[in-house]
């Protein structure tokens, strides 16, 4: 082993020692286990600021009832001609009770050809998911469905 790697793993044991002696632990931010009614506002206010939301023009396709929490089909399309003038600049998907309640924000334009996004998300627990869609007149448009999951996933057990 050269001098260089040496010097450098003998530095960072001396800085562990150091740490562990003045008893300094590892600072760990705890996050509530789902996602809080504040929490999913202030998600949903990050995207659309004070614009209103309407309701419409945004389809939500995805399982009412799902049996397993981990791995759960959704698209979302909007009516839009996907023009210069007309498009779909993005599309952000909520829920209520996952730790994270923004699930995605996809980024489109005239260029997509179409404005429409499919993927597989994780649902915690039964709750509503939110699509909401931002075109390019500065409007948001959105819709919600409820799901109902048996099995539900982003959990941990605590031992």
């Amino acid at each position: 082993m050269d001098q260089q790697h040496e010097t450098t793993r003998r530095h960072f044991l001396t800085l562990a020692a150091s740490a562990a002696a003045a008893g300094a632990l590892p600072v760990v931010t705890v996050r509530p286990a789902e996602a809080t009614p504040a929490m999913l506002s202030a998600a949903i206010h990050n995207v659309v600021g004070e614009a209103p939301l309407r309701i419409g023009k945004v389809k939500l396709d995805i399982p009412p009832l799902v049996e397993n929490g981990n791995t759960v089909p959704m698209m979302v399309s909007v009516d839009s001609p996907m023009t210069a003038e007309d498009h779909v600049k993005s599309i952000h998907v909520f829920n209520e009770k996952n730790p994270q309640p923004n699930i995605g924000n996809f980024y489109l334009s005239p260029l997509s050809g179409r404005a429409q996004v499919s993927t597989r998300i994780r649902l915690a627990d039964s709750q509503k998911v939110t699509a909401i869609a931002h075109l390019s007149d500065g409007s948001f448009w959105q819709t919600s469905v409820d799901v109902v999951v048996t099995l539900a996933a982003c959990t941990e057990e605590v031992l």
